[in-house]
């Protein structure tokens, strides 16, 4: 499948995923890191479902997915909302409702503890790289558009 035949958004959120495990920029995945990408998009699957996915899409068995064959694998398990304004409103109230004081941003610490909450399988070192990539300037907060692009993928 072409990039041009997945939804744009679709795209997006399985672009953001294949660079949170491609860290060197080598263009490929691991297959070891793809049971971890399918958690973090939500699914639940046993360590032989994971293998059977990775046998369809690299059939030679390199070890290694690039970003089309990832797309293959992945693509069925991204849902795209499509009430994107009902959305956003909700992750406006949510952030308000975080955000108690108002000052327009959040602390690290309390997104550690929404996504701790909306996940409790989250490992501290998997908070620690969403946190590192949501936060790249090192500031400790988190303003609302980040805080869109940690919840919407």
């Amino acid at each position: 499948m072409a990039e041009q035949e997945y939804d744009k958004e679709q795209l997006r959120i399985l672009r953001n995923a294949f660079k949170a495990f491609d860290h060197e920029d080598k263009g490929f995945i691991e297959h070891a890191d793809v049971h971890q990408i399918l958690v973090i998009l939500g699914q639940k699957l046993d360590d032989k479902q994971v293998k059977a996915l990775i046998k369809e899409v690299d059939k030679g068995n390199t070890g290694k997915l690039d970003f089309a064959k990832f797309c293959k694998l992945a693509a069925r398990f991204v849902e795209v909302e499509e009430d994107g304004p009902v959305l956003m409103g909700e992750l406006k109230e949510a952030f308000r409702v975080y955000d108690r004081e108002g000052k327009g941003y959040l602390t690290v610490q309390t997104l550690r503890s929404i996504l701790k909450e909306l996940d409790d399988k989250l490992s501290n070192q998997d908070l620690d790289m969403i946190i590192d990539e949501i936060d790249a300037d090192g500031s400790g907060t988190v303003d609302f558009d980040e805080f869109v692009q940690v919840m919407t993928g």
